[in-house]
Order: structure tokens, then C-alpha cells, then sequence
């Protein structure tokens, strides 16, 4: 059975069970139904479909999953999509909440969600003045319940970049170090095409004139639309810091090749002058006046000497050593 819980609500608390064969009679206008599922069989949505009067559309797409979020209306009713997401090792992985909103109903439906909302169900029955609002304010606790998640998932990506970033200043960064960068900046771009659409679905709900949705319940949702923008603001940067710890790396081992370049050039310079001397005398010719004097030997390594050492510190003052 997917049912995780099905309850009737009267001032905001649970009076009764609900069996998905029947929707109960409503008594007071401010009862309302709510139901959870998880991933749920077809057959079991189109009982719902039959008892509470959802759209055939609106639940062909709650049992694809495989929707962007969004708001859609349905007559007098509201029919939202959400996709929430957890970390898994090294890759973020998506899962989708469909949320069927009526004037006394709210559904939510579970596809591939690492987090259930039992905890979130306790925590609203724990506050019956505001559970007593209606579907309207369940429907931002399951919202700000799905958003709160995406903060993780930046933090853990974030505290592994600035390690990274850290290991940029010591050392090279290794042939690992560069795919995890490109990893990372793949995972960063497909969770930004996630929280785009959910700062417009977010966005809809603030200023829109929707049904279901009370007014003073909208700057609720104008706190999730702020938290998806928080997210979706520190994911840029952080795609902004990869490609700055990448460009700062390759630039700091360019640096690194080019002093040893030059190092090793002026040693080079240094060392062709004692070669040239010394295969110029190797070829012995007859007519070398130092040939015939009786210190020219030792003349000869003396200004061997001096030159190199004044290309030493000719070299040395300009950095190159």
C-alpha cells in the first residue's frame, strides 16, 4: 500500500483516518482532507481521481514523474509540481512531489523522495492555530519542506570546494582534482535547471490570484520563492568559484613552468660560455698566443670563471635564478 497517512482535519487536527474507497463528508468549512502517497499504482489514483474531482491530465502527470516544477489550474483547483533532491555520494539525485490542491483537499504524491514527510506532518499537527489555516498552508510547508533540502546538498558541495580550492594554493592539482572540478560545475548546472523553474513556480504562487490560496497565506510562499533564491544565488557562485579554481591552477602551473623555464635557460646561457672556450682550445690550433705563456692555462679559467659569475648574478638580480 502507498498510503503513508490519510487523515481528516477539523481545526487543525487529525479526527479521523481516511480510506482512499471514499472522501468523507465535510462538516465545517475549515475541515479539510490530507493525504500522502508514495509512489502509488495507477489504479489508486484514479480513485482518488473519482472521489475528489482531479483533473485526468493532472494525474497523468503525477503518475509519469517526470514533469519540471509548476502550477496548473484545474477549475477550483490547483494541481503544483515539485522536485526535490538529496546527495548520494558524489552525484545529486532528483526526485518529484505532485500536490493536488482542492477547497477541502490536499494530496501529495511521492516519486523517488529520499525524505518522507512524517516528520513534516508531525511538526504541522504540533501547531493546530496554524495547520487550522487550510490545504493552502500545507501546501507551503510541503514546499518549504522540499526547499529546505537543496541548502544541504549546496553546503557539502560548498565545504569541498573551498578544500579545494585550498589544495590550488599548495600544490598542482591532480588529473582527480580536475575531473571532480568538471563533475561538480555537471551537477551544479543540471540543479540549476531545477531551481529555475521552482523560483517560477514559487514566483506564481506569491502574485498570482489562484484558487485555494488565501491571501494572507501568500507571504508564506514569498519565503520559499526568497529560500530558492538563496540556493539558485549560491549555486552561480559556486560555479563561478570551480571555474575561478580551475583558471587559477592552470595559471598557477603555468607560472611554476615558466620559472623553471627560465632557470633552467640561464643555466644554459652560463654554461655555453666555459663550452665554447673549451671547444675552441679543443681544436688546437698553432698560432693561440696563450699557447706559449706560461699562466695562459690558468688565465683562461680564470676569465672562464668570471664570465659565468657575472652571468650568475646578472641572472639572479633579474629573478631567472
Amino acid at each position: 500500500m502507498s498510503v503513508v497517512a490519510a487523515y481528516l482535519y477539523s481545526a487543525g487536527k487529525p479526527v479521523e483516518p481516511v480510506s482512499l474507497d471514499h472522501a468523507p463528508a465535510i462538516q465545517n468549512p475549515s475541515d479539510f482532507v490530507w493525504i500522502g502517497l508514495v509512489e502509488p499504482s495507477e489504479k489508486e489514483l484514479r480513485t482518488l481521481q473519482e472521489h475528489y474531482g482531479l483533473h485526468p491530465l493532472a494525474v497523468e502527470d503525477a503518475l509519469k514523474a517526470h514533469q519540471l516544477p509548476k502550477v496548473d489550474v484545474y477549475g477550483d483547483q490547483l494541481f503544483v509540481v515539485a522536485r526535490t533532491a538529496h546527495l548520494e555520494g558524489d552525484k545529486i539525485l532528483y526526485g518529484e512531489t505532485a500536490i493536488f490542491v482542492g477547497p477541502r483537499h490536499i494530496i501529495s504524491v511521492r516519486h523517488g523522495s529520499a525524505r518522507a514527510h512524517t516528520e513534516l506532518r508531525a511538526q504541522l499537527e504540533a501547531a493546530p492555530s496554524l495547520l487550522s489555516h487550510g490545504v493552502d498552508y500545507v501546501l507551503h510547508a510541503i514546499l518549504d519542506f522540499i526547499v529546505d533540502g537543496y541548502l544541504p546538498i549546496v553546503e557539502t558541495i560548498e565545504e569541498e570546494v573551498l578544500a579545494m580550492e585550498d589544495r590550488a594554493l599548495d600544490t598542482f592539482l591532480e588529473r582527480a582534482d580536475i575531473m571532480r572540478i568538471f563533475h561538480l560545475r555537471r551537477e551544479l548546472i543540471r540543479f540549476r535547471r531545477i531551481l529555475g523553474p521552482m523560483s517560477e513556480m514559487a514566483s506564481r504562487l506569491v502574485h498570482l490570484d489562484l484558487p485555494c490560496l488565501d491571501a494572507q497565506v501568500r507571504p508564506y510562499f514569498k519565503d520559499v520563492y526568497d529560500h530558492v533564491r538563496r540556493v539558485e544565488a549560491m549555486v552561480e557562485n559556486l560555479r563561478e568559484v570551480l571555474t575561478s579554481v580551475f583558471e587559477f591552477s592552470h595559471l598557477l602551473e603555468s607560472q611554476r613552468q615558466g620559472a623553471t623555464t627560465r632557470q633552467l635557460a640561464s643555466w644554459a646561457a652560463i654554461l655555453a660560455v666555459p663550452t665554447a672556450i673549451a671547444g675552441i682550445y679543443g681544436m688546437n690550433f698553432d698560432n693561440m698566443p696563450e699557447l706559449r705563456m706560461h699562466y695562459g692555462y690558468f688565465v683562461v679559467l680564470a676569465v672562464m670563471a668570471g664570465i659565468c659569475g657575472l652571468l650568475y648574478l646578472r641572472f639572479k638580480r633579474t629573478g631567472w635564478l
